[in-house]
């Protein structure tokens, strides 16, 4: 609760309040009585009056046990009268008694003396009645409270003892003046402690989610869990227990407020100012596998420094998507230093650097042109990844088969081995390109054995499209009638399915590839047919006409 939450009245005039609270009476004098009747409700006590004084059957009446009996002497206060009857307590008879012990044990010092007790009423809203262990009640202005009336029956409070009326054995406190003498004791503690700026310790009482809170001698301060360790925000319950000493040092102090903030990492040095010197990038360290997150692990240097194993520095293989996977948290682990800026309190290390990277080792045992044997670890929908010796390489669907149609995803599954071709090596980008179609024969290559440009051949047309005409040739080949080659031929005038027949002017066996042409066609024909005239005297150029015609 905040001083200024707190409703404060005005200041009263504490010997009429006394007088009022108290019912004060011209003798206040204890005299003996004598028990003359005991009802369920009442006592009647003769003090030697007219008519007896009568007291509630509660002054007599001890956990449920009534304390006397008809006949006892019993001692009572006379507080003048009520019309006829004289009005008695015995109640204040024992209240005379510890107030009497109070004063004595408290004689060097008694408005200096600090009560404590739980409020067991409102007095007419003019203040609170408070009883100790004892049973002696004290009375507490509602202007010395600090409190609100509502709600403050049964709290237990402190308080200072600001009068004591010993006519009306009455003590008045105030809670008041204790919660303001002890602030200007913390402000003057506090700012002696900042102006040394030395550091303090103190003894943990409570540790929440954000922080916790430590006593220094009588005064709580609050170490937030950003001020505990250079690692940067931890959870205060992970380091420490409540009840344990540590040392802070006073951070800033909110007087309004009686906020005091503390700091347990300032109190020590700095460790990332120690290391400035010590390491440097290329550094070899020992570090400690601290804690795990989806994108790497956390690795403890010791005194209070954590660096960042990123999950690409863990290892060469890059299809590892757990640090787990390769680490146990408490390991120690050797790793290189990649990165360290103490200014940001940043250091990144890697594990795999310590390792021989597996592309270099690939690079000096394969070459370009080398058949090797290989696993499938991935695949896509452009191809799969083939790790050979350690190093992962790219089987493109385009030359996974000589039939284009064929994808990768449709042949293989994840594990299968399978024999491969290295057929390209980046050594900047460290890419390797990888083909099983070149351990095959190419169907183009088979079609060379038994045919060359010139001859003629004929297929079945496959496709028909904007630059040309494909037919079927042996061994399913594809050979391509590009359009400035069909003539005399209109594209219009064929349909899929009809036979076509060309002359071979390109066979491509690398890219399986084979080019035909109707218009070398005609003119090869043209050149026989002339041929055969300048051979074959006896026939006129009509009579050969007519022939090739039919």
């Amino acid at each position: 609760m905040h001083i200024e939450d707190i409703e404060i009245g005005e200041d009263l005039n504490f010997e009429q309040m006394l007088n009022e609270s108290f019912e004060n009476t011209e003798n206040n004098s204890v005299v003996d009585g004598v028990i003359v009747e005991i009802t369920d409700e009442s006592v009647l006590i003769d003090v030697g009056q007219k008519i007896e004084g009568r007291l509630h059957i509660s002054e007599i009446t001890i956990n449920g046990e009534i304390q006397y009996k008809q006949g006892d002497t019993i001692k009572v206060v006379l507080m003048g009268s009520r019309g006829e009857r004289p009005s008695i307590s015995h109640k204040k008879v024992l209240q005379k008694l510890k107030f009497e012990s109070f004063v004595e044990q408290h004689k060097d010092d008694l408005e200096e003396a600090i009560i404590e007790g739980k409020i067991t009423s409102v007095k007419n809203r003019g203040g609170f009645i408070i009883e100790d262990d004892n049973g002696l009640e004290y009375f507490m202005p509602m202007a010395q409270s600090y409190l609100k009336s509502f709600g403050a029956v049964g709290k237990k409070v402190k308080a200072k003892v600001l009068k004591v009326n010993e006519a009306q054995n009455s003590i008045i406190v105030s809670r008041k003046k204790l919660i303001e003498e002890a602030k200007v004791q913390k402000d003057l503690k506090v700012s002696q402690i900042m102006e040394k700026g030395e550091v303090v310790n103190g003894i943990i009482k409570k540790i929440t989610s954000y922080g916790m809170f430590v006593d220094l001698g009588g005064m709580d301060g609050l170490v937030n869990y950003n001020e505990i360790s250079y690692k940067g925000p931890v959870n205060p319950a992970n380091y420490y227990n409540e009840g344990d000493e540590v040392s802070v040092l006073v951070m800033s102090y909110d007087k309004t407020k009686q906020h005091l903030s503390l700091s347990i990492k300032a109190a020590i040095p700095n460790p990332w100012e120690e290391i400035r010197d010590e390491l440097e990038v290329g550094d070899t360290i020992t570090v400690t596998i601290s804690n795990f997150e989806s994108y790497g692990a956390f690795v403890d240097l010791g005194n209070d420094i954590e660096g960042l194993l990123h999950i690409s520095e863990i290892s060469w293989n890059k299809s590892i998507k757990n640090p787990k996977d390769l680490l146990t948290l408490g390991d120690e682990v050797n790793v290189e230093v990649i990165e360290l800026n103490v200014e940001k309190k940043r250091l990144r290390v890697s594990l795999k650097n310590l390792h021989e990277k597996p592309f270099k080792k690939f690079v000096s045992n394969n070459k370009v042109g080398s058949v090797v044997n290989g696993t499938i670890a991935t695949l896509t929908e452009f191809g799969a990844f083939i790790t050979i010796d350690g190093v992962d390489g790219l089987l493109h669907n385009e030359e996974v088969s000589w039939d284009s149609s064929d994808k990768c995803k449709n042949l293989y599954k994840k594990g299968d081995d399978i024999e491969i071709k290295i057929i390209k090596i980046d050594l900047d980008k460290e890419n390797i390109s990888l083909s099983v179609k070149e351990t095959l024969p190419s169907p183009a290559k088979q079609f060379q054995q038994n045919y060359k440009n010139g001859d003629i051949v004929k297929g079945k047309i496959k496709d028909i499209k904007d630059f040309g005409v494909f037919i079927i040739l042996e061994n399913n080949l594809d050979g391509l009638i590009r359009t400035e080659d069909l003539e005399p031929i209109v594209v219009e005038d064929i349909k899929i399915g009809n036979d076509l027949e060309a002359v071979v002017i390109n066979i491509d066996t690398k890219r399986n590839r084979v080019r035909l042409s109707v218009k070398r066609l005609e003119q090869q024909e043209q050149k026989e047919l002339l041929k055969s005239v300048n051979d074959t005297s006896s026939m006129t150029l009509g009579d050969l006409l007519e022939n090739r015609l039919k």
